[in-house]
């Protein structure tokens, strides 16, 4: 059996494939497209898994989509009716996108040159939070778990809560657009001076540098209600009939301010781009992931009194925010917890399929997914190519001293992009697509900054440490494959790795094992022997852009910075 999981025209368009249970490919099209959050019909992904698989477009038996315009679509309509002042612009570019989603078998035959009858009997639509739950669940190592679905909107909802059990999801409950934890959060991004699709990420890395001081004032925008879920007071936002995202010609999503006059009037004006970040935008930061964790609690704890389950499977585009992910386990009921790798709208594709797969089809479950390794993938021979006809120099080494070479760089001091093996299906490099650097070094941090990244100064860099040592370094111990969750560092270990570790003590910690990353494990490895260690420096191997995907990207992306190694397989480019 072969299902093809899509997401399309949404942020974050994304193919995944399974074969006979497996997952075999899976990646979002902003790799290939190099737009961010790219949102048209991904058929650069589409085609890229059909190539892993090895099969065509005939040989599919069902292809999944995360939509489903006939979901709540009463809802939808007495929404629409109650507030008639509305754009109408914004309800044509709606119905418009709900029509495209309802003819996908018209793209699969354009991009295929089958006829669209091939198609029809096959497509599966999937309610965007079903596919989140599904994402989470299928993939997880539980038989039954509590599930929350998270983010901004999709399919008229915000919020779900369910329960997974063997090969089925039962909706417990949900939360109607627009009462959004994602619209509050991305309210007050806006409001302090970020106004790009996906920068929530910023006022969380901003928050440590502030103090929760606003809860008060926070709590008449959102209010927890009894039923273990929330309202919020709408006053503060933008009519969601105004419209909330839209795409451009490159099909990037564009977010129009969420927020109305009186949040303006309550919290102050938007921070322009020019403008400094003062004490004031900082405390609101960290007063909204406060509150926002709250939020998570809230509805957390309420779902484990409801189903006594003591595991828990999370996803959407709030369950990206790993503060509030590694403090779910001491603040609420639960023990334990899954989340995927693209928890964000990206792995909507993999749960579109993992649901036609275990609950329409019945197949049995399969092992969980640990591994975020299911991208695209180059040999050295092609690599060799590539930089032979640009005229580099290049050596080729065997892994263990390449392994030496790269070390001995970083413990100097250096910068290295590392580029191996498949790209990670996800937001966040796992040592596949990664720029790594000395963990102990206290500058590290700003020569990153200066030399490559060229963010914010507030952001911080993760560490990718051994999985036997995370309890030697962290307060708590536990798998996290995925850098999804942010846990203390031990006081007496911070000290030792200044570059990883946040200014409140805090580090994104990804736990590398040897059976799944095994080359990015023996390179730390070669680190921890050398330094007494066990961890690297970890961020993202792109500057400002999506993740390099290609070795022609890598190599781009090495020679407009001031990296000082570049290693892509065996090869090693120096400066």
């Amino acid at each position: 059996m072969i299902i093809l999981g899509i997401n399309a025209y949404h942020a974050d368009s994304s193919a995944a494939i399974f074969v006979n249970g497996k997952m075999i490919a899976a990646i979002e099209e902003e790799r290939f497209r190099r737009v961010k959050h790219w949102a048209g019909f991904p058929q650069l992904a589409i085609e890229f898994c059909l190539k892993e698989a090895g099969i065509g477009y005939e040989d599919v038996d069902h292809y999944s989509i995360g939509r489903d315009p006939k979901a709540k679509f009463l809802k939808k309509l007495l929404y629409l009716a109650a507030h008639p002042g509305g754009s109408f612009a914004a309800v044509k570019e709606r119905l418009q996108n709900s029509r495209k989603v309802s003819s996908i078998e018209n793209e699969l035959a354009k991009i295929s040159g089958l006829p669209a009858t091939e198609f029809i009997d096959k497509i599966k639509q999937v309610e965007h939070h079903r596919s989140h739950i599904a994402s989470a669940f299928f993939a997880s190592p539980f038989d039954k778990a509590a599930c929350l679905s998270i983010d901004g909107s999709g399919d008229f909802s915000t919020t779900m809560i369910g329960i997974g059990n063997g090969n089925n999801i039962e909706i417990i409950d949900s939360v109607d657009f627009p009462h959004s934890v994602g619209i509050f959060y991305t309210a007050f991004t806006q409001l302090l001076g970020f106004p790009h699709y996906g920068d929530e990420y910023k006022v969380m890395g901003m928050a440590p540098y502030g103090e929760p001081k606003y809860l008060d004032k926070l709590s008449d925008v959102v209010k927890l209600t009894s039923d273990g879920l929330f309202k919020l007071n709408l006053s503060y936002f933008r009519t969601g009939t105004q419209g909330i995202i839209s795409y451009g010609n490159d099909n990037a999503p564009i977010v129009a301010p969420l927020y109305s006059k009186k949040m303006v009037n309550l919290f102050g004006e938007t921070r322009k781009k020019e403008e400094p970040l003062t004490q004031y935008h900082k405390d609101m930061a960290a007063s909204v992931q406060r509150f926002t964790e709250n939020i998570i609690f809230h509805i957390l704890e309420h779902l484990y009194k409801r189903t006594g389950i003591e595991n828990l499977c999370i996803a959407g585009g709030v369950a990206q925010n790993s503060v509030a992910n590694g403090k779910i386990l001491s603040n609420t009921s639960f023990k334990n917890i899954y989340i995927p790798s693209a928890g964000h709208d990206a792995g909507i594709s993999m749960g579109a399929a993992l649901f036609t797969q275990h609950v329409s089809m019945k197949y049995e479950r399969q092992p969980a997914i640990m591994s975020a390794y299911t991208g695209s993938r180059f040999t050295n021979e092609e690599i060799i190519q590539l930089i032979s006809e640009k005229n580099i120099n290049f050596s080729e080494l065997a892994d263990d001293e390449l392994y030496d070479r790269v070390t001995d760089c970083m413990i100097n001091g250096g910068v290295v992009g590392w580029f191996t093996g498949r790209a990670e299906f996800g937001p966040r490099a796992l040592g596949g697509r990664s720029i790594i650097a000395d963990p102990r070094r206290a500058d590290a941090k700003e020569i990153l900054n200066l030399k490559i990244k060229r963010r914010e100064s507030f952001r911080p860099f993760a560490p990718s440490i051994l999985k036997e040592y995370v309890g030697e370094y962290f307060e708590i111990t536990d798998e996290v494959p995925f850098m999804e969750k942010v846990f203390p560092i031990k006081k007496e270990k911070q000290a030792l790795i200044p570059a990883v570790t946040h200014v409140d003590g805090t580090g994104r910690l990804q736990t590398v094992d040897g059976a799944i990353s095994p080359r990015y494990y023996h390179l730390i490895e070669t680190f921890r022997k050398k330094t007494g260690i066990p961890i690297l420096l970890n961020t993202s191997f792109n500057e400002n852009e999506p993740i390099v995907n290609t070795p022609t990207e890598a190599l781009a992306c090495y020679l407009r910075t001031e990296m000082d190694m570049l290693v892509m397989e065996n090869v090693l480019i120096e400066r």
